[in-house]
């Protein structure tokens, strides 16, 4: 949530900015938008947490077996010390 918001703040920043240098007459939206900070916010909230991880795709087995592992150690589930046959 926090992340967007920055990505939000700087699209808001970049805007001012143009909307100062250019002559209103001639001013278009996509002349004064630009969504890279709030695209660079997101991939930054998906890649960078807890349970993001590049997915195993070797083979069929490994895929299963890695998005089996990604929900059994997620936040609220199992720690690895406490993980175990018993």
């Amino acid at each position: 949530e926090n992340q967007f918001r920055i990505g939000l703040y700087r699209v808001e920043k970049g805007i001012r900015e143009s909307m100062s240098l250019v002559h209103k007459d001639k001013l278009m939206p996509k002349d004064i938008v630009n969504s890279k900070p709030i695209t660079a916010a997101i991939k930054e909230f998906f890649t960078s947490g807890a349970l993001s991880q590049f997915m195993d795709q070797d083979n069929p087995l490994s895929e299963v077996t890695h998005k089996r592992r990604i929900s059994a150690l997620g936040p609220g589930g199992l720690s690895r010390d406490r993980a175990g046959f018993e």
